[in-house]
């Protein structure tokens, strides 16, 4: 009888150790390491973390970019920095240097320097489709693999003249929406936000508000703790948000 029950107990035991082990593997993604915390979370820590920095130092604790660095990319948070003057005790675990997907940086600097954060994924698919449409253009004789023209300049990544498959950035604003790629006339790649702008706008019924010269963007980071990656400007111009030149 006693043999019966110690069977039963360790099979009991190699149960539940089983469905521990199906769980990790089968953990939502969304729901395992860094983001077991709200991003929301990590995002207040390192601001207040900031906000003491400037008070004791006068300056920003932000590595160094040059006049070439995108808006959003231009002010990383140096993380080191913070942890030397104990105004910080851990790197969020969602941040690129503890091997996260993000990419803490300011934004508004000059007046009330803010905490944001950049999808790493999103940055570095940019940088690989960059490098597909620069191998092109560099085998046919400064051609860019040009697809639907979508505003003055601007074009469609045409994945099927470089022979590869169709790839799109997912949102960090609305899940499960992707967002395309596109080119200008010089070949920079970046990432088409346009439809999550226009769907923020009318959420917002923010057209009679608008200017031309506004840049929309400015609307994504108001209303997200993240920073749109890897894009340029875009204004309201016939009623839609249209990409412009820097």
């Amino acid at each position: 009888m006693r043999f019966l029950n110690l069977r039963k107990s360790s099979i009991m035991l190699c149960i539940v150790i089983l469905c521990v082990i199906l769980s990790g593997c089968m953990y939502p993604k969304d729901m395992r390491k860094e983001n077991q915390i709200a991003s929301g979370e990590f995002v207040v820590v390192v601001q207040n973390a900031i906000d003491q920095f400037h008070t004791k130092t006068g300056v920003l604790p932000i590595k160094n970019s040059d006049q070439m660095t995108p808006l959003y990319e231009k002010y990383p948070i140096d993380f080191k920095k913070l942890k030397e003057r104990g105004l910080i005790s851990n790197i969020p675990a969602n941040a690129f240097e503890n091997g996260g997907s993000a990419i803490y940086v300011l934004v508004d600097v000059e007046t009330k320097p803010t905490v944001k954060m950049m999808d790493l994924s999103s940055f570095q698919q940019t940088v690989e489709v960059q490098k597909l449409v620069d191998e092109y253009k560099s085998k046919n004789n400064g051609q860019l693999p040009k697809g639907e023209e979508i505003a003055p300049s601007f074009y469609r990544v045409d994945f099927a003249k470089m022979n590869k498959k169709l790839e799109q950035a997912s949102s960090m604003y609305t899940r499960q929406v992707m967002l395309p790629f596109m080119l200008d006339d010089a070949g920079r790649v970046t990432i088409d936000y346009s439809e999550e702008l226009m769907r923020l706008i009318d959420k917002k019924s923010l057209q009679r508000s608008l200017n031309g010269n506004q840049d929309l963007r400015e609307l994504l980071v108001k209303e997200s703790y993240y920073v749109p990656a890897r894009t340029g400007p875009y204004h309201w111009m016939n009623n839609r948000p249209i990409p412009v030149l820097e």
